[in-house]
């Protein structure tokens, strides 16, 4: 599978969690920030944009800098994603 494939469901399962797990943390603050970001990057490449448009990596250290949930398994789906877009770069 091509890593741009890899990104788009990758982010994909970052929306999802956080439309599920965290619907009403959404509207407000980090996490609000972090879901525009990520809804924003699977419309570039959705739309086969510039995927230098992308702006989600810092998401995890949004993240830790705001909630002291170290464990919380949405950094680790975070990293993937960040991981990922590093590659495609």
């Amino acid at each position: 599978m091509d890593k741009k494939k890899q990104l788009i469901d990758q982010i994909k399962v970052v929306i999802n969690n956080l439309e599920n797990d965290y619907y009403n943390e959404i509207t407000s603050g980090v996490l609000q920030l972090i879901f525009k970001r990520y809804k924003n990057a699977l419309d570039v490449l959705e739309n086969n944009e510039d995927i230098r448009e992308l702006n989600i990596i810092g998401g995890v250290r949004a993240y830790m800098d705001s909630y002291s949930d170290y464990q919380n398994p949405l950094l680790g789906e975070l990293y993937k994603a960040e991981k990922l877009n590093k590659e495609l770069l």
